[in-house]
């Protein structure tokens, strides 16, 4: 088959899970919602063109290569919103902050991060889709809107190198990029890395290969409606290898 892969990698990722009340957890590698997010924006689609997203969700499947989940940060945050008014609609953040003080609330969340993460996504058609793998890879490489990891406080730190493969899926997520910082052991170094790579992806147990250890799981993760906001269960598969272990 063929593959578009690409890295991510940053100081900063946040990959959002179920929240609930002030805490905002992070997974320990890119959601299928935030992979399909980011080549979105690529293409120059807005959240709200629902006709545009909703053919791009079907048509792609996705698979995850993590070197690295990085390490755990967590933010104490907080923020001012004011008491909903159906009577007015705020239209910026400074309208918001122009409200009286007294009609101003302090919100108060915890928001997790991964600190200095890598990971390599596969894409590929699981259908007829409005965008080919080589215009995907092309906005990759000049996207129509900035590029986050997760969330827009998280940019990348290191171009993303989109570049397509034909061959099997374990060796789309196996293909090896250049080094971040012109010398791979300076990488492993730089990135904690402990001789182990993680995959996920959606599909069936053996289209990784034939491996024992396969965990299969249910997340909830599969974009159905930007607004509300809304999504949907999959199965991803999941298995651990030692580095260069075939």
């Amino acid at each position: 088959m063929n593959y578009l892969v690409f890295r991510l990698y940053g100081p900063m990722a946040s990959w959002g899970e179920a929240a609930v009340g002030g805490d905002r957890p992070s997974a320990l590698h890119p959601s299928r919602s935030a992979v399909l997010g980011l080549v979105a924006a690529a293409l120059g689609i807005r959240r709200d063109q629902a006709d545009k997203l909703e053919p791009l969700y079907g048509a792609l499947g996705v698979a995850i290569k993590s070197y690295t989940d990085g390490d755990l940060t967590r933010d104490y945050h907080t923020a001012q919103a004011p008491s909903q008014d159906r009577k007015r609609r705020f239209y910026t953040r400074r309208d918001e902050l122009q409200m009286p003080r007294h009609k101003l609330n302090t919100i108060l969340s915890s928001r997790d991060y991964r600190s200095n993460g890598y990971w390599v996504v596969a894409l590929w058609l699981r259908e007829e889709s409005p965008h080919a793998l080589e215009a995907i890879a092309e906005a990759l490489r000049k996207p129509a809107f900035s590029l986050y990891l997760g969330r827009k406080s998280c940019p990348l730190a290191a171009p993303l190198m989109p570049t397509l493969v034909e061959g099997c899926l374990k060796e789309a997520l196996d293909w090896s990029f250049p080094p971040l910082t012109g010398d791979a052991d300076r990488d492993r170094w730089l990135l904690g890395l402990d001789g182990y790579s993680h995959y996920c992806w959606q599909g069936e147990p053996e289209d990784i290969g034939p491996y024992e250890g396969v965990r299969s799981c249910s997340l909830w993760d599969e974009p159905i409606s930007r607004n509300p906001w809304q999504f949907g269960a999959r199965q991803e598969h999941q298995l651990t290898l030692r580095s260069g272990e075939e």
